[in-house]
């Protein structure tokens, strides 16, 4: 990634602006050649009064021997970060439409994900294992990463989850009563956190229903997370609140999700394309 790239060099390049229950991203193609992206032009793009609008920005890069495609992921403030579960399945229908096949192998920096059409249209994605060491998610202190010593307000003793990327589920009672968009920077800042958190709280429905929310980290509130999901059904499986698999109720609709006997956590859930559409010369805005 080049900081210097000037941000006129985007204008006229071809953007998919699709999203995963409403998790929403803007996808640009860099197989043919390299895209140079600045913080600020990623910013830029992501701003929702000014530029596209997105919770995350997905670059399509060249694949090699064991993958289709490179996805890379930036979250609305530029961070880049490892992994992205709605997205995936994005990326992956973009490749599946593309190639005429039913699956599709894609890399990331958290691994190979590997993702398939299933047979009521929808798109399943094997988001690789589930980390609970404290080291792997990572947290800064060893702990039972079941019952994280960690409290503030309502939020009691989350479980630790690394999905490629940090999660702390908190189960509550009521997901209505909890302010997460106070709490959830909050704790995704907390130093317990070095390489900060996702914040999902979990509400259990029963009859195998998990109600979800969630803060992304470099994001804040958005209408879903696919490792959110995941994170939250291994994490429920943990405390005995549900079997190794149970439907996920996030603010933008329902994932399918299941823990595998191998470890792994499959998804399942929609990939739509809202348009698409050309950049302009982006406006970064005035220096100080």
């Amino acid at each position: 990634m080049s900081s210097s790239a000037p941000h006129s060099a985007l204008a006229g390049r071809r953007f998919r602006k699709m999203h995963g229950l409403g998790n929403d991203f803007v996808v640009l193609d860099a197989r043919a050649a390299p895209l140079a992206l600045s913080p600020a032009a990623i910013a830029a793009i992501a701003d929702r009064r000014t530029g596209v609008g997105c919770d995350q920005l997905i670059v399509i890069e060249p694949g090699d021997a064991g993958a289709d495609a490179f996805m890379r992921i930036y979250n609305a403030d530029a961070s880049e970060v490892s992994a992205c579960g709605n997205a995936t399945r994005c990326v992956a229908r973009v490749l599946m439409e593309e190639t005429g096949r039913a699956d599709v192998t894609l890399r990331t920096r958290a691994g190979l994900l590997r993702a398939a059409r299933a047979a009521d249209g929808r798109i399943a994605a094997d988001m690789g294992p589930a980390r609970l060491d404290w080291q792997e998610i990572p947290l800064a202190t060893p702990c039972d990463t079941a019952r994280v010593p960690f409290a503030l307000g309502p939020l009691l003793e989350p479980v630790a989850v690394s999905m490629g990327n940090p999660h702390a589920v908190f189960f509550v009672p009521s997901v209505a009563a909890v302010d997460l968009e106070t709490l959830g920077p909050a704790v995704e800042t907390d130093s317990l956190f070095p390489e900060k958190t996702n914040v999902e709280i979990v509400e259990d429905l029963g009859h195998g229903r998990l109600r979800m929310r969630v803060w992304e980290r470099g994001v804040g509130i958005t209408r879903a997370c696919g490792t959110g999901a995941c994170a939250t059904l291994v994490a429920a499986a943990r405390r005995g609140i549900s079997g190794r698999s149970a439907t996920v109720v996030l603010d933008g609709g329902e994932l399918d999700i299941a823990w595998a006997d191998n470890g792994h956590v499959l998804m399942t859930g929609t990939a739509s394309l809202a348009y698409e559409g050309t950049l302009a010369e982006l406006q970064i805005g005035k220096p100080e």
